[in-house]
């Protein structure tokens, strides 16, 4: 078996390239096999084959700690300084109070899943340990009101068990194109639901024309001193992080002992939760620029081998209980869909505003420009300025929903 780190650390990185280039194929066989496995799932499964198979031992292997602490957090830094808070709430009352209902949809849906489960059905699911169902659902509550990044943050953060993990993973890939599915065929039907259910369009309308007379942003060529900036701020933002958790954790740990179960003894809890605070802090700041630059290229460089990475640690022999929780998948969805459409029929609101609303959660910042096109093409940066500020805000918001479903779980 392979435990040598540089080795492993080449075969996740040439994997990776592989999928990549791959994914990009004319070939027929190719474009078939990534009709039907994201990329993303893709690089994910295949270093999972490397651990089943018993070909990489990566059980004392240091690229975690490298993943965890360094990467992670640079990953999501640049993930936030591009959100851009004023200009969302220049869009409009509308679609602002539709995506804020669709993360709280999210938020309220896992503890009153979990609630309905533990009457009808409390012995299919685990409720204690690193596999309970709680911690698992708190990764996904990350993912879908912001993204992957959340997603891994959170899995951290609880210390989720790796089979757990890629379950709920494989819950998030199933629903959200199943999902998405749902809303492009909404979009070619939008005028003829926006009549049925009596939508004001006046504002889309106007939002559409204010899209499309905005000024387009003029992406620079990155050049070595745009990435050292890019790389100066992810990991000085990193090590602010660690620098500020390193106080707070043992603190908290010494005074209010207590505060443990709410992860607030967790060194990796402060450096999330700084390191989320100090990227929207720049946000505000010219430093937001640096996204016209490759910023988000960057981290989803970053993103892409923590994928791969995580993927290394799951034996996919162990993996079982797929059904109850693609079942608990379901009605987390429905909750989160009801919440949203019965919001928009009492506003009026036209169908574009709640699909937008909730892929931007469901989906993030990969899909949401997809469904957003479906329905005018100038929406697309609309629906990208959403998602990218459901970065910042999910890891307080999973924080939130993780802590409301450990309450039910007990």
């Amino acid at each position: 078996m392979i435990t040598q780190d540089p080795v492993i650390f080449g075969l996740l990185a040439t994997i990776i390239g592989l999928v990549f280039f791959t994914s990009t194929s004319s070939h027929p066989v190719w474009r078939q096999v990534y009709r039907f496995i994201p990329v993303m799932v893709m690089c994910y499964v295949l270093p999972s084959l490397l651990n089943t198979l018993n070909i990489v031992d990566a059980s004392h292997s240091q690229l975690n700690s490298i993943s965890s602490n360094y990467l992670m957090p640079a990953c999501l830094a640049l993930l936030i300084i591009s959100v851009d808070i004023k200009a969302i709430l220049l869009l409009g009352p509308k679609i602002v109070i539709l995506f804020l209902l669709g993360s709280f949809g999210v938020i309220i849906g896992g503890p009153l899943t979990l609630l309905l489960f533990s009457y009808i059905a409390p012995e299919s699911i685990n409720w204690v340990g690193a596999d309970a169902a709680w911690r698992g659902m708190a990764t996904l509550a990350g993912n879908w009101v912001g993204g992957t990044a959340n997603q891994l943050a959170m899995k951290e953060v609880y210390e989720v068990d790796d089979n757990l993990f890629a379950i709920m993973i494989s819950v998030n890939v199933v629903y959200s194109a199943i999902w998405m599915s749902f809303l492009l065929i909404c979009a070619n039907h939008a005028k003829a639901i926006d009549k049925m259910i009596g939508a004001d369009a006046s504002q889309f309308n106007q939002l559409v024309n204010v899209t499309e007379n905005a000024s387009k942003i003029k992406l620079q060529l990155p050049s070595l001193h745009s990435y050292m900036q890019i790389f100066c701020i992810a990991f000085g933002v990193t090590g602010l992080a660690h620098f500020g958790a390193d106080i707070l954790a043992p603190f908290f740990a010494e005074h209010y002992p207590a505060t443990e179960k709410y992860s607030f003894t967790s060194s990796f809890f402060w450096v999330v939760i700084l390191v989320t605070t100090v990227s929207v802090i720049l946000s505000n700041t010219r430093i937001r620029h640096l996204e016209d630059l490759g910023a988000s290229k960057v981290s989803t460089v970053m993103l892409y081998f923590l994928i791969a990475n995580m993927g290394l640690q799951m034996d996919l022999t162990m993996i079982d209980d797929f059904p109850i929780y693609f079942a608990i998948g379901f009605i987390w969805l429905t909750i989160h869909a009801l919440v949203v459409i019965i919001a928009g029929l009492l506003m009026k609101a036209p169908v574009a505003y709640m699909a937008m609303a909730s892929q931007c959660c469901i989906g993030g910042a990969a899909s949401s420009p997809v469904v957003a096109m479906a329905f005018h093409r100038s929406l697309a940066p609309v629906a990208i300025m959403f998602s990218v500020f459901g970065y910042a805000w999910a890891t307080y918001m999973a924080w939130i929903c993780a802590e409301m479903m450990r309450i039910t779980a007990h």
